[in-house]
């Protein structure tokens, strides 16, 4: 018997159709071929309904008036509508036969699955009537829809449309009045993580990583968006002590990321800090502007400094202190106001006072304080960031407009 979980929601197979013929010559009902082949019932039903072979019987029959009737046997009108478990089917039983028959129904199963897929090609003959009404009815100022639910043409809408955009029709694209009112759909295709990239990055082997290494903190990487096509935001949150600060990027695109990633690694250096030292492990999302994985890993050497990981897709809470911290900037700059006038000055004096937000979670103490004790002073003021006296910290827009 198959499998039921192993052919769920799949099309029926030649060993399959074979066991039904088998199971009906042996008289089993639609239930029993149903348990045996792991189908449904119903499905059962309507692949024998659907593929029966009619052998038309010599024996004529004809009603009082000497009209001839359907020499139908009254068994076929019931399940299981076939002749298959009949004792009476090789003999002469003067009705006509309806056969289900295996290879003859996987036949017809891929004759209609390919011209499901491909569509029935018009003739020439056929092409130029369908090319005729469909002119004619443009040209009269009618609409396509209405062309097409007055005739029946054998073709979809999608077709004509084809068809007139490859030169097919005898009527122009000038002549369909909405072909030249509406513009095409501009194609914007976004950047993505490829899998390639995603081999050995996973949040599952981020997990693995922190459980074999002992790391207890890491760097959470996001972007944050002002104006749709504007200017962008990445923004570091290191989970040690939530300290964060952004780079501004001209755009939200893995060139931008990668250059001023680049830009930041070379400014550390030239201070004698690495990249790797203050960001080993970095995880981030699935972001297309991400995708250069190597331009945040490897230093200029192009050996790997920083261990990056990717969260699982829709999966933010993987990454929840940076997404907190967002909180706080947008209190500063809400959602949907542009960054086009930022500068990485305008960043650094909202991620200053961000930083400088005292925390419970930190006994009273300020995300700069945790840092700079942790790490320096020096690196803080390398990434922008300075302390904001706690009687000056703003933490609404009223912080830009001054």
């Amino acid at each position: 018997m198959t499998d039921l979980n192993s052919t769920k929601f799949k099309h029926l197979i030649l060993e399959q159709r074979i066991e039904i013929q088998f199971c009906l010559d042996r008289g089993e009902t639609f239930k029993q071929i149903a348990s045996r082949v792991g189908k449904n019932q119903t499905t059962i039903s309507k692949e024998v309904k659907r593929h029966i072979k009619v052998n038309p019987s010599n024996v004529k029959k004809f009603d009082k008036n000497g009209n001839p009737i359907a020499n139908i046997c009254p068994l076929l009108v019931k399940a299981p509508f076939v002749c298959n478990p009949c004792q009476k089917r090789h003999a002469q039983c003067g009705f006509q036969k309806q056969l289900y028959n295996a290879k003859a129904a996987q036949q017809d199963y891929k004759t209609l699955l390919v011209e499901a897929r491909e569509g029935i090609p018009l003739n020439k003959q056929e092409f130029y009537e369908v090319d005729t009404i469909i002119t004619s009815g443009i040209r009269k100022g009618q609409h396509l829809y209405h062309i097409m639910s007055s005739n029946n043409l054998g073709v979809s809408k999608s077709t004509v449309y084809r068809h007139l955009h490859r030169g097919y029709l005898s009527a122009s694209k000038m002549e369909f009045p909405r072909v030249v009112k509406f513009k095409p759909r501009r194609k914007h295709h976004d950047e993505y993580v490829t899998k390639a990239a995603k081999v050995g990055r996973t949040y599952e082997d981020f997990l693995n990583f922190i459980e074999e290494t002992s790391h207890s903190h890491w760097t959470e990487i996001d972007t944050v968006i002002g104006r749709i096509g504007g200017k962008v935001i990445m923004t570091f949150n290191f989970t040690l002590c939530n300290f964060m600060f952004g780079l501004l990027l001209e755009s939200k695109s893995s060139f931008e990321v990668s250059q001023k990633t680049i830009s930041l690694k070379s400014n550390l250096v030239s201070n004698g800090f690495a990249f790797g030292e203050l960001i080993p492990l970095a995880l981030t999302d699935n972001g297309g502007e991400f995708s250069n994985v190597y331009a945040i890993e490897d230093n200029a050497d192009g050996e790997c400094e920083t261990h990056l990981f990717f969260c699982d897709p829709y999966k933010s809470c993987q990454k929840p202190r940076v997404e907190k911290n967002h909180t706080l900037f947008r209190d500063i700059v809400p959602k949907g106001k542009s960054f086009d006038n930022f500068t990485q000055d305008t960043v650094n004096l909202i991620f200053s006072h961000v930083n400088s937000v005292k925390r419970k979670s930190l006994g009273g103490k300020t995300p700069y304080e945790v840092f700079t004790f942790t790490y320096g002073a020096d690196i803080a003021s390398l990434l922008g960031i300075t302390t904001i006296p706690a009687d000056k910290v703003i933490q609404s827009p009223i912080l830009l407009k001054r």
